[in-house]
């Protein structure tokens, strides 16, 4: 490791998480031990799972509900995220209002902004301590050009049905009251975001499900899905319905290789700040996010750390996924430019841990939630990095689905939805990197002040539809 980055002298790359290795890693369950018959079967054990297979116990305890999962329950981006509980649409309204209208699209985000408030009831209601503290977000602008995307930002979501209560601009003097970011110019804030630490949160709910008599096989690779029927080294599984909650390690069934894309996320957390944090503020618990194309996401810990993320590699070819965590070189040093940047006292500090995980994006950018019927095959996901609260949405709606049952939750415009699949390789590795490249290029031109990126932040920008 490069001897720019300061490391602790405990300092860990991958090994999963920070958050894990915090809360502990859980031993890996007892995998599936030949055939059985179940009302619902859910390939994956993380939030989507979990909270599907929650959902469903509470409603209908009888059901048997069984869970398979590759490692262990939280193994993938639920346990890795930013631990942002944050309530704004995995995609864009317009993409949802195309097809089922203003209204619905609208509706849509007010269910979202409701979510985040259910995960903190039930994990009260459950006993799960994940250091959940609702403190809203804040987004800033470090120069012209972030700060006019800022301003249009803003303007979307009054456009979309956000009020003044929603979100609104931040005057100088209290942007600087909240956190001392430097070049800050401008800030908006959102009281629609919670902290948690992600780990605590599905180690908890995957307690709570097992109390409520759901069956979870950890080690338990699941090789095929079929028409009710998921398949494994161990023994299959047959049950009416069939959910895929697979996310980022969607690509590693051959069946479903190009549906959604494995994004690469990386993160960086410090050691405790300290008397630091004098100097930065953030006294409160709220998340802090930037308007940078090539954006970073961070949280300050309940034991006084900075836990900063942001893009690393963002795809590997092949849609392979580095499931361990480990984090290159000069990623890390990228995270802590970034944070060390925002926030100068910081340099005092050194990195304790780095680590990465991948999230899904499907090809239009836009999350989906369906049940077939004639098959019994369910999913949702590609929440694009929106997951930690999107995933509690999905598992009520699947809820609903399976139990058959119309609710306002299976009238939302993401259900049923159709997207085509990702581009065959190499053209999806040029194509994702290239608009990364654009990315970087036009936030370094902001930074140096060259007024010249209008053309390349439309142009990547119209790629992923934002």
């Amino acid at each position: 490791m490069s001897t720019r980055v300061p490391l602790s002298d405990g300092f860990v790359n991958g090994d999963v998480s920070f958050w894990f290795r915090s809360s502990g890693l859980p031993p890996a369950g007892a995998p599936l031990d030949g055939d059985l018959e179940a009302d619902v079967v859910i390939v994956g054990a993380g939030y989507t799972g979990l909270w599907t297979a929650y959902y469903l116990k509470k409603a209908s305890p009888a059901l048997r509900v069984v869970v398979l999962e590759k490692e262990f329950a939280g193994y993938g981006a639920s346990g890795r995220n930013g631990g942002w509980l944050v309530g704004e649409l995995a995609g864009t309204p317009e993409r949802y209002a195309k097809s089922h209208g203003v209204e619905p699209a609208k509706r849509f985000q007010r269910v979202m902004f409701e979510a985040i408030d259910e995960v903190v009831a039930v994990a009260a209601e459950e006993g799960i301590d994940a250091d959940l503290v609702k403190g809203g977000v804040t987004t800033v602008a470090t120069n012209a050009a972030q700060d006019r995307r800022l301003r249009g930002v803003l303007s979307h979501a009054r456009h979309w049905g956000w009020t003044e209560d929603d979100v609104r601009l931040l005057e100088p003097a209290e942007r600087e009251e909240r956190l001392r970011v430097s070049g800050a110019v401008n800030a908006i804030w959102s009281p629609h975001c919670a902290r948690v630490q992600p780990a605590k949160l599905v180690r908890g709910l995957a307690e709570a499900v097992r109390e409520l008599g759901v069956e979870i096989y950890e080690r338990t690779p699941v090789t095929e899905i079929a028409p009710r029927t998921a398949r494994t080294p161990y023994g299959t599984v047959g049950a009416k319905h069939v959910i895929r909650a697979t996310e980022g390690f969607t690509a590693g069934l051959r069946q479903y290789h190009r549906a959604w894309l494995p994004m690469n996320s990386s993160m960086i957390v410090t050691e405790p700040l300290g008397g630091l944090w004098d100097a930065i503020g953030w006294e409160g618990c709220e998340l802090l996010g930037d308007m940078a194309h090539y954006y970073m996401y961070a949280q300050r810990t309940a034991d006084g750390r900075i836990a900063f993320g942001g893009r690393g590699k963002p795809y590997l070819y092949g849609s392979r996924v580095d499931d361990r965590g480990r984090t290159h070189e000069w990623t890390i040093e990228a995270l802590w430019d970034l944070l060390t940047g925002m926030f100068p006292a910081v340099r005092e500090s050194r990195v304790a841990h780095a680590w990465s995980g991948v999230l899904g994006v499907p090809r239009d950018w836009c999350a989906t939630v369906h049940l077939d019927p004639a098959t019994g095959i369910g999913w949702a996901g590609g929440y694009t990095g929106h997951g930690v609260t999107t995933a509690n949405l999905a598992g009520r709606t699947l809820r609903d689905l399976i139990l058959g049952e119309e609710t306002e939750l299976t009238s939302l415009p993401w259900v049923g939805r159709r997207v085509r699949n990702w581009e065959v390789e190499p053209l999806r590795w040029i194509g994702v990197h290239a608009m990364y490249d654009l990315y970087r290029r036009a936030d370094a031109r902001e930074k140096d002040g060259l007024g010249r990126t209008s053309v390349l932040a439309r142009l990547a920008d119209s790629i992923t539809g934002r």
